[in-house]
């Protein structure tokens, strides 16, 4: 495989798994500066970002249900 093709189809991954990321960021319910202090290191920083989000970012947390009748 030529360099220069592995070059190109690796930042094409490495943009890909950005907007991804910035995606489900931007879906996140923390404040705005924060998701957009995320999305800034994940493009400024893309694989060191990754790993920083990873481990410290936005958590999914499971909601509690809204009334007794669905907890059960």
């Amino acid at each position: 495989m030529e360099p220069f093709l592995l070059v190109g189809v690796t930042l094409v991954v490495i943009l890909l798994v950005d907007i991804w990321l910035a995606a489900n960021i931007l879906k996140s319910d923390k404040p705005k500066q924060t998701r957009y202090g995320w999305i800034a290191l994940i493009f400024l920083l893309p694989v060191i970002g990754w790993i920083i989000w990873a481990r410290m970012g936005p958590r999914g947390m499971a909601k509690a249900p809204a009334s007794p009748e669905h907890s059960k």
